[in-house]
């Protein structure tokens, strides 16, 4: 870490201070003015400090010319913090965050490598910017019904079938906090002079102890995204992207970033990711040692409950995957008789208890450095009150096989939805290629994707996993009673 740049600052939320310190009377944007604006309704709930700590960041954080460096300060000491070259910041979440990074190594009709198991905002910036799939697979464990990230020897394999591929895009860690190994898949992609860049989404909180999964940029990752929302302590949204190296034009990756982000970023977003990184910098290896102490404590009083399995071990070893954040709490509750999905429902109805990611059998709880041992207690109260919940037995869910989710690619993403269109009752559908995303949400990997052929076996498993509860959030009839597919 550099030692002239000075971790106790945090120049945007300084500038926020600032500026109310001074006193200014706005006549631009936003149109509250600092709250004076808004309905008292509105402000009985949210509070009044919301809109006041709302700034515009041109003549507003800092002046018409961005002569102060507010920003480009606190993307400064990010990177520095978290031993990266360049940071940015973005507000419109990782979705915005990977598509930049995407952009930023391919261009249209030039081939990515891509992890199948992607997040559906990848999917959606491969159908924007018309840049050319190669899919790797992940790593599937066909007993758990999971996929963990694809090793270094699935990405040579694409690399010697398409060797004029720009780079890779890994997604790493999970939803279930399975970690691929990113140093042996960026020594493949640099040996072919190639640059990778990890999805990390869930992985803000690993550069900060060593006790947690390694860190992209220390594993040797051209770029990185973090959701620093997602397991740290800034507001929804709050997103950064990370660059290392050369293998990637800083000024290219900029470009694209404003090509795709808002010209009116909310100091919200800055202000809190410009805290958190100060706090972690600070503060980061004790609050994360006691969190980790905390989710040890937690994961053993969880496995002492009958019904109930605890899950992490058996996402690594050969064939799967390289590491596992423990502060996601895989909970298998399949020995209860229930499902997840259930589980999720039955928590939030009865115990007020809100958990991420559910499925078939299992559901998510994470543990931040936000928690404590009332959270943690709260939670283990909870799970517990499942064995007695007197839900019934869960609808079956048609699970396909590893190789029934390889589906056949006969377009690409981007000429499949915007092809000519059809819908078509799901019966008719089987054959034809689809013009849609369709989302199991979370985790948000897509189980079809624009341009490959529609099986009865995946067909079978949406509509089953509907029946049972999961969430489709994207295809155009939500229940799969019927497609959209190209158009012959």
């Amino acid at each position: 870490m550099a030692h002239d740049l000075d971790h106790s600052r945090a120049p945007v939320l300084e500038a926020v201070r600032a500026y109310h310190e001074q006193g200014f009377t706005p006549f631009n944007p936003p149109g509250h003015r600092q709250g004076r604006g808004v309905d008292q309704r509105v402000l009985d709930v949210l509070g009044e400090a919301v809109f006041t700590s709302d700034v515009i960041a041109l003549n507003g954080l800092d002046d018409r010319l961005a002569s102060q460096g507010v920003l480009k300060e606190a993307q400064e000491l990010m990177a520095d913090a978290v031993n990266a070259d360049h940071a940015f910041f973005s507000t419109c979440g990782s979705s915005l965050s990977v598509k930049s990074a995407m952009l930023a190594v391919a261009g249209p009709h030039e081939k990515l490598l891509v992890a199948r198991q992607s997040h559906k905002s990848v999917i959606s910036g491969l159908i924007l910017s018309g840049v050319a799939p190669v899919w790797v697979p992940p790593r599937w464990d066909a007993e758990l019904h999971l996929s963990h990230p694809p090793a270094a020897d699935d990405v040579r394999k694409c690399f010697e079938e398409e060797p004029d591929a720009k780079g890779m895009l890994l997604v790493t860690p999970t939803d279930y906090g399975a970690c691929g190994d990113i140093a042996a898949v960026a020594e493949v992609c640099h040996e072919y002079g190639r640059p990778l860049i990890v999805d990390e989404a869930w992985g803000a909180h690993l550069p900060f102890h060593p006790d947690l999964p390694p860190w992209a940029m220390d594993a040797g990752a051209d770029v990185c995204v973090t959701s620093v929302h997602k397991s740290g302590s800034a507001v929804e949204q709050s997103s950064v992207f990370h660059l290392r190296g050369e293998r990637v034009d800083p000024a290219v990756l900029k470009a694209r970033e404003d090509l795709l982000g808002t010209t009116s970023p909310t100091s919200l977003v800055y202000a809190t990711l410009d805290g958190w990184r100060r706090q972690m910098v600070e503060h980061g290896a004790t609050l994360l040692g006691q969190a980790l102490a905390l989710c040890h404590e937690t994961r053993a009083a969880l496995a002492e409950l009958d019904g109930v399995r605890v899950m992490g071990e058996e996402f690594t070893g050969p064939g799967a995957a390289c590491a596992y954040d423990p502060l996601k709490i895989v909970i298998d509750v399949s020995g209860l008789g229930i499902s997840g999905y259930q589980a999720t429902d039955w928590l939030r109805d009865h115990e007020r208890v809100a958990v991420g990611l559910s499925d078939h059998r299992r559901i998510v709880a994470q543990l931040t450095i936000a928690d404590d041992e009332a959270t943690t207690a709260t939670l283990l109260r909870a799970v517990a009150g499942l064995r007695e919940s007197g839900l019934p037995a869960p609808r079956p869910v048609d699970l396909p096989s590893p190789s029934e989710l390889e589906l056949r690619t006969e377009m690409s993403p981007r000429d499949a939805f915007f092809a000519g269109t059809e819908q078509l009752a799901v019966t008719d559908a089987v054959g034809r290629i689809s013009a849609e995303m369709i989302t199991p949400y979370p985790p948000g990997a897509p189980a079809v994707l624009p341009g490959e052929v529609i099986t009865e076996a995946v067909l079978d498993y949406l509509r089953t996993g509907i029946a049972a509860g999961m969430m489709l959030p994207d295809p155009v009839d939500a229940d799969v009673r019927s497609v959209r597919v190209v158009a012959r």
